[in-house]
């Protein structure tokens, strides 16, 4: 008989192993950042997972996901307080980025509503045509978000030891759509939905908020590449504060009201960052 947590400590100690390799091949040579690897890994099996499941999608699932990635594509291409990093150290164009973050938001998506049409753990409003939901959701987000947003440029001002240096605002809204919704669609909702789809069978009770807590850690911990090869302790500090301010609202939030809530609150953290020019 299966032990019922053999799925779930496997799970663990692949992520486990992309972070450790990362760490160690970093100063060999130029590594992929952290985020590049579990992105592309998390498109991939959101890919595979509609190759399989296309026909569960209905037409608003389509229109809904390549409405989103041609925003992400169209806004990447006039952004200017967002500048990702390379994406593999080549992609280095607004263009280039375009096409590649509109794709990936696309394929996330698509591969996240089949996922959801099997009765994933997060829902998203738009594609079943829930429009007071996703008001409500999209209202609480930013409710939620706007207190934690403050509070973020006033830590990140401390911690950097840099004035505000206030920025377009209307720079800052769009740009701030970049991360709100692709990290928020590839690691709330595909990267959640494929840990699901392996915990469902073997731990079903608690398959939908284990699969999401992974997959918060995954994304919370990607942002600190640096900090663990300088030190890894501080690393893991740091990002078990960032879960629990910046990682769990958006989490709850998603698992309660909708990928689209999740999207807000993400979104009105990187308004006021790149607002006050951080």
């Amino acid at each position: 008989m299966k032990r019922p947590y053999t799925s779930l400590f496997l799970l663990i100690v692949m992520i486990v192993i992309v972070f450790i390799a990362r760490i160690l091949l970093a100063p060999i040579f130029k590594a992929p950042r952290t985020f590049e690897i579990f992105d592309t890994l998390t498109v991939a099996g959101a890919f595979f997972v509609l190759l399989k499941s296309f026909r569960s999608l209905q037409w608003r699932d389509w229109m809904t996901a390549l409405v989103l990635g041609a925003v992400v594509g169209v806004g990447m291409l006039f952004a200017t307080l967002f500048s990702p990093y390379p994406f593999f150290g080549i992609v280095k164009s607004n263009a280039g980025q375009a096409l590649i973050r509109g794709i990936f938001t696309t394929l996330a998506g698509l591969g996240g509503l089949a996922m959801m049409r099997q009765g994933g753990p997060v829902q998203f409003h738009a594609a079943i045509g829930n429009w007071r939901e996703l008001s409500r959701g999209i209202l609480l987000g930013l409710a939620i978000g706007l207190p934690l947003a403050v509070f973020n440029v006033f830590a990140l001002r401390f911690t950097q030891g840099q004035p505000i240096q206030w920025q377009n605002p209307f720079a800052a809204l769009l740009d701030a759509l970049q991360p709100g919704i692709v990290e928020e669609v590839i690691y709330r909702f595909a990267l959640w939905g494929l840990l699901w789809l392996v915990l469902r069978n073997s731990l079903s009770q608690k398959a939908n908020w284990l699969s999401g807590l992974l997959a918060m850690l995954v994304h919370n911990y990607s942002h600190f590449d640096d900090l663990f090869i300088q030190s890894p302790l501080m690393a893991l500090g740091m990002g078990a504060i960032l879960a629990l301010a910046w990682g769990l609202p958006p989490l709850l939030l998603a698992r309660r009201r909708g990928l689209e809530s999740a999207i807000a609150f993400h979104w009105i953290q990187d308004v006021a960052r790149f607002l006050a020019g951080y």
